[in-house]
């Protein structure tokens, strides 16, 4: 693959979780562009700014910055701002510049999560925010982290679109034999930016993450079934259960465990990508104990990625040009997601249509 994949501006990125934005001025980047993001006093709506003073640049997120009610005040020379990024106060004259300004960008809070829209203005429609609903849902229990990885952000997508390595980066934690022996179905909506991949695994080992934390023992079924919403949510939806436990004929499955596990995958530059993770759970929902052992082993499995894909994006940076790149059965998914995510760079103009 190339060692970087284009951008697809005119789509929506998640900048930050919904904690994460408050009265404090929180900075990000998400494609190149700095971001200072906080909330409104009144109604509590996130805000996200250009993180830049129109002045001598100073980055508005950083003290002494402060904030007067909604306005911004850089810490610099006091120049401030309103929500929508124009300057109402310059200091030592009462005319302030026409072009005294900084870019104000759209964003959806949805299920949790802070989208920004860095793209046309004109194009962002919050009803095309992808959702995953079990992050703020009653009756399911959240771990959530953030981790900076220095790769390129496709890198991070085939990770997730082939979980084979969990058979071998991730033994003792995720990956059992099955996973990488058990073959994929793959499904791709080119229209809607959307793939899924799905393996189903019978009569399976139960690894160590599910064993400890369900209590279940001996084989299990497994089912992982992936859908990208291209370019940013990723989503995997788990089912382990005893093997030969199925759902009900009405579609309940109340014998078997079921774990949502979310990815947000925001480029924030070149070679540089936030991966934001979440692991949801519909079992167990009042274990404290049960919440730190996922969150600690998840948090362990992430690493791994960070360390794996770190390490693949400096071998791929200092490999020859013109190197052939082998592809097999497992990777249809990612090669998929790559058409999908260099046709939406390619077009620039339009968002995908999102499936509920």
């Amino acid at each position: 693959m190339p060692h970087t994949t284009a951008f697809a501006r005119n789509q929506w990125y998640v900048a930050a979780y919904a904690h994460e934005v408050g009265r404090e001025l929180l900075g990000r980047t998400v494609l190149g562009e700095s971001l200072v993001l906080y909330r409104a006093e009144e109604d509590g709506t996130p805000v996200a700014l250009h993180d830049r003073c129109v002045h001598r640049r100073y980055p508005l997120s950083e003290a002494p910055t402060r904030l007067d009610g909604d306005r911004i005040v850089c810490g610099y020379h006091g120049f401030t701002y309103d929500t929508t990024g124009t300057c109402v106060y310059v200091p030592g004259q009462k005319r302030v510049p026409r072009t005294a300004r900084v870019a104000s960008y759209p964003v959806a809070e949805r299920d949790s999560l802070v989208w920004v829209w860095i793209g046309d203005p004109a194009l962002a429609d919050p009803d095309t925010v992808p959702r995953a609903r079990h992050l703020a849902a009653p009756g399911w229990v959240t771990v959530r982290g953030m981790e900076p990885i220095h790769c390129d952000y496709g890198l991070l997508v085939d990770n997730l679109l082939d979980l084979s390595h969990e058979t071998y980066l991730h033994g003792g934690y995720i990956g059992t034999p099955e996973v990488a022996e058990t073959p994929i179905t793959t499904e791709v909506d080119e229209g809607a930016g959307l793939v899924r991949v799905s393996r189903h695994m019978d009569d399976a080992e139960c690894p160590p993450f599910y064993a400890r934390s369900t209590g279940v023992q001996g084989r299990i079924d497994r089912w992982q079934d992936i859908e990208y919403h291209a370019p940013c949510l990723y989503l995997l939806h788990s089912r382990v259960a005893p093997t030969g436990v199925v759902p009900e004929a009405d579609g309940s499955d109340p014998h078997a465990f079921h774990t949502e596990i979310t990815y947000a995958i925001t480029p924030s530059g070149d070679g540089e990508v936030y991966d934001f993770w979440a692991v949801s759970r519909d079992w167990a929902t009042d274990d404290p104990e049960v919440t730190e052992y996922l969150r600690a082993n998840n948090h362990t499995v992430v690493m791994q990625d960070v360390d794996a894909l770190t390490l693949l994006q400096r071998a791929l940076s200092a490999e020859r040009a013109g190197y052939q790149e082998l592809s097999i059965n497992i990777d249809t998914g990612g090669l998929a997601a790559r058409r999908i995510l260099a046709r939406l760079a390619e077009e620039g103009d339009k968002p995908t249509e999102r499936v509920s």
